[in-house]
């Protein structure tokens, strides 16, 4: 009977193996060996590895095939605190996700979240980042997860340092690359850490998705994104840097007035916040629609001074938005500002 028990867990165990290198070579595996082995770095994480990390705050075991951009906790042997997330990639883009890999590491600035590496042995990819500890800026603007309201010059440097990361990405790391288009900004995706140094959070193949082809699909991204996105994206298809401009003026708004970007509990004409913004901005009219508390701190002129460039991110054209660079060094000269006041 133990010879027969044997047997199977061997039988068992063979086949996993197998399937593990099954999806390893499936997710491009073959294709970053051939990277590191001429260049050195990302890290390649083993399921198990991974499972270890998560384990230790009692996460899910198993990583499944579940929706894209599931978030894991983890600790690794070498005590780095890790997100561990998964991710999906469509048929045929193996090769564009591997080189997005290979450049999301080589990516060294303060204020974007450092990826140190990938497990390409489960059936979805699992991409491990460097964790930012205290939580996200929507769960301070809409007090979720224990957090409370933060004051203006934090929130304010949070900006400032959120458009510094997204600038950098759109210059890219090296001249000879092209650009990196983050594709989904918004408030979710910057994490803070434990002194409020903003770490900008889930760019990459996130840029892959495409427009919706069905009902169903339209249904699901506007509970999740919908209010971030850019107009010319939902017309075209095409994701430019002048689209996480746009997405990056919501998140200003959103800020500012601490409400929601898309929300059917507000009445029809208000739904989607942005109109109504630019509409308040344009009567001189802002702060009507700023949080009391940030009105009452005093900082009117740097209010009304955000809430314009917000309008300008927010131009129905992507020609008439600003670069991300100019939004950029608005918000360091603002941040200047306040510093020196």
């Amino acid at each position: 009977m133990f010879g027969i028990s044997g047997v199977y867990l061997s039988v068992k165990k063979h086949k996993f193996i197998n399937l593990k290198a099954k999806f390893f070579q499936k997710n491009g595996g073959l294709l970053l060996e051939q990277h590191i082995s001429s260049h050195g770095s990302p890290k390649i994480f083993t399921s198990e590895e991974l499972k270890v990390a998560a384990d230790y705050y009692n996460q899910i075991h198993t990583f499944s095939p579940v929706e894209s951009g599931k978030v894991h906790k983890g600790l690794l042997s070498n005590g780095a605190i890790v997100a561990i997330t998964e991710t999906v990639v469509e048929e045929g883009q193996i090769g564009r996700f591997i080189n997005e890999i290979v450049t999301h590491t080589k990516i060294n600035q303060e204020n974007v979240v450092k990826l140190l590496g990938c497990c390409l042995e489960t059936e979805a990819p699992m991409l491990v980042y460097v964790l930012a500890r205290n939580g996200t800026l929507f769960d301070y603007i809409h007090h979720v997860n224990g957090k409370k309201a933060l004051p203006w010059h934090i929130l304010l440097k949070i900006a400032s340092e959120s458009a510094a990361a997204l600038a950098y990405l759109h210059s890219a790391a090296e001249t000879s690359k092209p650009m990196i288009i983050h594709g989904n900004v918004n408030s979710s995706n910057i994490l803070l850490s434990d002194c409020f140094v903003a770490k900008v959070f889930g760019f990459g193949s996130s840029r892959l998705v495409r427009v919706p082809s069905n009902e169903s699909q339209m249904n699901t991204l506007v509970q999740q994104t919908v209010g971030y996105l850019d107009p010319e994206y939902l017309q075209t298809g095409q994701l430019t840097d002048k689209s996480d401009v746009y997405s990056f003026g919501v998140v200003l708004l959103e800020l500012l007035t601490g409400e929601m970007p898309l929300s059917f509990n507000r009445p029809e004409n208000r739904r989607i916040i942005t109109s109504h913004f630019v509409s308040s901005v344009e009567q001189n009219d802002i702060f009507q629609v700023v949080v009391p508390q940030l009105v009452n701190e005093g900082n009117r002129e740097q209010l009304r001074a955000v809430a314009e460039l917000a309008k300008s991110c927010l131009k129905l054209s992507s020609a008439e938005r600003p670069a991300m660079e100019e939004v950029a060094g608005e918000l360091r000269r603002l941040c200047g500002s306040t510093h020196s006041s």
